[in-house]
């Protein structure tokens, strides 16, 4: 009884290889196709996931007759495995480059309207300032370039109005008014102020209900009143500013959000008051992830285009940030 009670105690914990088999299994989907992966015997694999299931009290797979299908238990897991191995293997490879020139792997997610007034800089320096730094750059709507960042697919993100989490580490960097967008046979042909009340009459198109749609205010109660009366929901930027082409409806966003569109003339802009709609972005990063000397320099690199971009009038912005 002494010897078993021992054994329990002893128990070897959980090491980073057995996550990186577990990882291997999940994303092969079989014992033999990830023992290939891992170059490691199945009955090898096998006793490792049948440690982590026994250790975790709960299956990690369901064994189905064409290989193994995650559990709930397994899914939760790998998203920390993947969370865990990133940051790992970020931590090796910073601290074998201590003292020499910045190099490693950097993903950034960026907000539409970011890539748009900094994409092609950032892309420029990186080469020219950082050439042993390689940049994954990944555009999409803010709120799907926050889960990319929860998820470990990214290391740094650009977003507007995040929402309040413990697990996220931000810094607002500037404010943005936003404008009412539209062809002059919807908006108005004049450049007079539209109030916000005048706004809930017209046809408009929002981007689809859910975190992506944080972006377009701060004020969360006006959204709400906007997505009650929206005519159209769209999860797709070229969506909805073909859509707006069209004549199909009108849209709060920037100027820049539909730049070359108001610089043709096909589409226009109104201020909006009573009240004022602004939104915020943010640069935020995990809490829990230790940001490498790459990840410093590409971070510094981002904020000082985002202020240079606005200093000289090309994001039509206010600096939040010191």
């Amino acid at each position: 009884m002494f010897l078993s009670h021992l054994s329990k105690i002893q128990k070897p914990p959980m090491d980073s290889r057995q996550l990186r088999y577990f990882a291997a299994i999940y994303e092969q989907g079989t014992l033999s196709n990830a023992a290939g992966t891992c170059r490691v015997a199945v009955s090898a694999l096998s006793h490792h996931l049948a440690n982590l299931e026994a250790e975790f009290g709960a299956p990690l797979f369901v064994r189905k007759p064409r290989g193994l299908q995650p559990t709930a238990a397994g899914e939760r897991l790998y998203v920390h495995a993947k969370s865990i191995l990133k940051a790992m293997s970020a931590a090796e490879k910073d601290i074998r480059e201590a003292g020499t020139e910045i190099a490693g792997e950097v993903s950034v997610g960026m907000a539409y309207s970011a890539v748009k007034a900094i994409g092609v800089d950032l892309a420029r320096r990186i080469v020219s300032d950082y050439p042993k730094v390689r940049l994954s750059l990944s555009e999409s709507l803010s709120g799907s370039t926050l889960m990319h960042l929860m998820a470990s697919e990214v290391d740094i993100a650009l977003v507007y109005n995040p929402p309040a989490d413990p697990r996220l580490k931000t810094q607002a960097v500037l404010e943005e008014q936003m404008v009412l967008v539209g062809t002059r046979a919807i908006i108005g042909d004049r450049d007079t102020p539209v109030r916000f009340a005048d706004i809930l009459d017209l046809p408009m198109i929002l981007l689809r209900q859910g975190i992506s749609a944080r972006a377009l205010m701060d004020d969360t109660n006006l959204l709400r009143k906007l997505e009650g009366r929206a005519k159209l929901q769209m999860n797709s930027v070229h969506a909805i500013g073909a859509s707006l082409a069209a004549g199909l409806g009108c849209a709060i966003g920037t100027k820049l959000f539909m730049y070359e569109h108001i610089e043709s003339g096909l589409l226009h802009y109104r201020p909006i008051v009573e009240p004022e709609l602004s939104r915020t972005l943010y640069v935020c990063e995990m809490a829990d992830r230790p940001a490498t000397y790459a990840l410093e320099a590409v971070r510094s690199l981002i904020l000082d285009l985002v202020r240079r971009s606005v200093m000289d009038g090309r994001w039509e912005a206010r600096m939040v940030m010191p």
